[in-house]
């Protein structure tokens, strides 16, 4: 009995050093994934391209992040806790610095690639870490670390970003994040130890080649839609291409011996429900996140580190709420929290729906903020549910299926939000430019397509909070945490 308590507290304590450890390189690698945004056009000027060209900074880097991630089930059981997460911090750093001393935009171009190599698998590797360190009562509080992470990173990212490139140059979004990846591999190799064992399995070649092609032409077709608009050759084409592919590689998943992924994690209620929830919520989330420095910067003027300065209150609502909204978990479950959380997102976006000419920057801020608290008490609750409610040996395929769903629901929303309004805003341009100035039509018109996408983002939220009721309370988090 004394030797089992014992171990117990030596876990817990080695738990405590490798949390940080974890949640800073999953903080490292999501913050990655917003800096360029605001840099585009510096960069662009440094190497003289084109805006066209310069989007495959994040559309590279998004394709493959998405193909790792489905990787990710695979090599988590192939290889050890240390090794897996050791190497793929490395290869994020190597990026990293290949990015801040690239000569060309094709060197950057590499450098972002390498970057994202690394970074798609620290994600689900954490997922799965907590899984293990854990147990099912305070899984809950573990992921809300998690979700400062998934949710703070994103909403500071442009902030960081624009006062970076605005006082020093686009370099430093490199130069200053490679010494931390450096000083939390190094904190790693000290702490972090071994969660599950590397076992020799077989990869299923072919399920590789048709998700990355797949999930590839799916993510770059929906990334295309803000260039060339929903109704083009160059997103519906990559999209029907996309969903042929992706089928194909579900029936070979299904009826293959050797899994890449394992679907019987659709066999599991809740599981699904957290999925449906959070495609629409990515859907909210995402595409809202677009529409508010589009307001800021094109309709009302802002420059770039204003506008990601109205994002700023938010990150810090996150950074709060987010270790809070996992205890609340642990006590009450999924279904209420997510119920109060999608309540609280539906206001924020409400709010931001009302935006004017006039409106003034601590309103938009506050919008912002009442939006990222609604986020911060659903967005890890749904995930830590939807995890728990699989068995252990599948929890590898749980956690790389929600997280590539996730990327794509992100990437569909945004495509699907900017159509539209790019839709109703020419729509409302061509109605007032009968009665007033084309100046006045191009605002005014601008200013209504983004008040409309944001009430369409609320409906997407309304969603959400109806699959809420589906969640089936599971005792075992009730009992656990009494």
């Amino acid at each position: 009995m004394v030797s089992s308590e014992i171990d117990i507290e030596a876990q817990k304590q080695n738990n405590k050093k490798m949390m940080p450890v974890l949640v800073i390189g999953t903080f490292l690698g999501f913050l990655n994934q917003t800096l360029m945004n605001v840099a585009l056009p510096k960069i662009m000027q440094t190497f003289s391209i084109t805006a066209s060209q310069g989007q495959w900074l994040s559309n590279g880097y998004m394709l493959v992040n998405g193909v790792m991630v489905p990787l990710t089930a695979f090599l988590i059981q192939r290889f050890s806790t240390r090794q897996l997460y050791l190497s793929a911090m490395s290869i994020f750093a190597a990026g990293t610095i290949i990015g801040g001393i690239a000569p060309s935009y094709s060197v950057l171009i590499f450098g972002r690639m390498i970057q994202a190599a690394g970074a798609g698998i620290i994600a689900p590797l954490m997922n799965v870490s907590i899984m293990d360190m854990y147990p099912l009562h305070e899984r809950g509080k573990a992921m809300g670390w998690v979700g400062l992470a998934l949710n703070f990173a994103p909403a500071m990212g442009p902030t960081l970003s624009g006062y970076l490139v605005q006082n020093l140059s686009w370099r430093y979004l490199f130069f200053l994040v490679a010494p931390l990846i450096i000083l939390d591999i190094i904190f790693a190799a000290k702490v972090l130890r071994n969660l599950t064992e590397a076992q020799k399995l077989p990869l299923n070649w072919g399920g590789v080649l048709l998700s990355s092609v797949g999930l590839s032409s799916l993510l770059l077709g929906f990334s295309n839609a803000g260039d060339y608009g929903v109704a083009s050759m160059y997103v519906i084409g990559y999209v029907i291409i996309g969903i042929a592919i992706v089928s194909v590689f579900v029936y070979q998943q299904i009826h293959s011996k050797v899994k890449l992924l394992n679907f019987n994690v659709f066999k599991y209620h809740n599981f699904n429900v957290s999925v449906t929830i959070n495609i629409f919520l990515m859907m909210a989330q995402y595409g809202g996140m677009l529409l508010l420095p589009l307001y800021m910067q094109n309709i009302r003027g802002y420059s770039a580190m204003i506008s990601g300065l109205a994002l700023l209150p938010g990150a810090l609502v996150t950074a709060v709420m987010s270790p809070i909204s996992g205890n609340l978990y642990d006590r009450y479950g999924a279904k209420y929290m997510s119920m109060i959380g999608t309540g609280i997102l539906f206001v924020g976006t409400i709010m931001l729906s009302r935006v004017s000419m006039s409106s003034v920057f601590a309103w938009v801020a506050l919008s912002q903020a009442v939006r990222q608290l609604g986020l911060s008490l659903v967005i890890m609750p749904i995930q830590t549910e939807a995890l728990n409610s699989l068995p252990p040996q599948i929890i590898p395929d749980g956690s790389a299926m929600y997280t590539t769903i996730r990327q794509v629901a992100g990437s569909f929303g945004t495509a699907v939000l900017i159509g539209i309004m790019s839709i109703i805003q020419k729509n409302k341009i061509a109605a007032l430019a009968i009665h007033h100035s084309m100046h006045f039509a191009k605002e005014n018109g601008a200013l209504q397509a983004t008040q409309h996408t944001y009430l369409i983002a609320a409906a997407c939220v309304i969603v959400s909070c109806l699959l809420t009721l589906r969640f089936k309370t599971r005792k075992t988090v009730v009992s656990s945490a009494r």
